[in-house]
């Protein structure tokens, strides 16, 4: 890549990232005061985490059986209030054991 190119595409990512963040500031000057929006907005950031961690998380191993082993295990943790050590943990073990039994078929 040239430096040109670069620098527009620097430029760009700039003017993007500030827009988001502005953009909530200028549009919504009051509180919000509508319950479906608030409830809205506060799931937002879990979503979008969510839909940028569980692919990768499925294509992380050899086989998406064994990587979705492993995120039902660390769902099911963290559902019970595991730390996020033990999560780690135990979905490393459960794609483990997983990928043993895929192995013996």
């Amino acid at each position: 890549m040239n430096w040109p190119t670069y620098l527009i595409y620097l430029a760009v990512m700039a003017g993007v990232t500030y827009l988001i963040r502005m953009l909530p500031l200028t549009v919504f000057r009051r509180e919000i005061k509508s319950v479906f929006i608030q409830s809205f907005l506060h799931y937002v950031p879990y979503a979008v985490l969510a839909a940028m961690t569980i692919p990768g998380i499925l294509s992380s191993t050899g086989s998406p059986w064994t990587a979705l082993a492993g995120l039902i295990v660390a769902v099911v943790m963290a559902w019970r209030g595991k730390s996020l050590l033990s999560v780690a943990i135990g979905a490393c073990v459960a794609v483990a054991i997983a990928q043993g039994v895929m192995l013996l078929l």
